[in-house]
């Protein structure tokens, strides 16, 4: 595996997840408000726009943590909804966050970003595999 690849991976093996559980409401309110679980709202918020990503400026991550300009546009659509939302809380609880009126567009369009995000990844490797035939062959 190439360095690229090898780096896109690490990167995809913390986005995809923190995308999934911003567009799982069962999964924010039994794991992000259970005080003994480790993640909550700050930690994938953390993973998007510190960690692994920048979501207010995420086409200087194509490439590296996102395969494709329509990533690129659902994170910065991602990171207007949180904008709201966060907006809509100002005491910034996760238990808040969940109960605003703008929570469900973040919901939404983290929905459609794990959606493209997921068939992307799964296009990488039935290229992978086929192209690993195609050299056995």
């Amino acid at each position: 595996m190439d360095d690229d690849r090898v780096i896109m991976a690490r990167a995809r093996m913390h986005l995809v997840p923190a995308v999934l559980a911003l567009a799982n409401p069962p999964w924010q309110r039994d794991v992000w408000l259970d005080p003994e679980m480790f993640e909550d709202l700050e930690y994938v918020i953390h993973t998007l726009f510190d960690d692994f990503c920048d979501a207010e400026h995420p086409e200087r991550y194509l490439g590296i943590g996102l395969r494709s300009e329509e990533e690129v546009a659902l994170l910065r659509e991602l990171d207007r909804a949180l904008t709201v939302a966060e907006d809509q809380a100002p005491g910034g609880s996760d238990a808040e966050m969940l109960r605003v009126e703008g929570w469900a567009e973040v919901v939404a369009v983290a929905g459609r970003l794990a959606q493209v995000m997921v068939g992307n990844d799964l296009g990488e490797i039935l290229a992978l595999h086929e192209a690993r035939g195609a050299a056995e062959a």
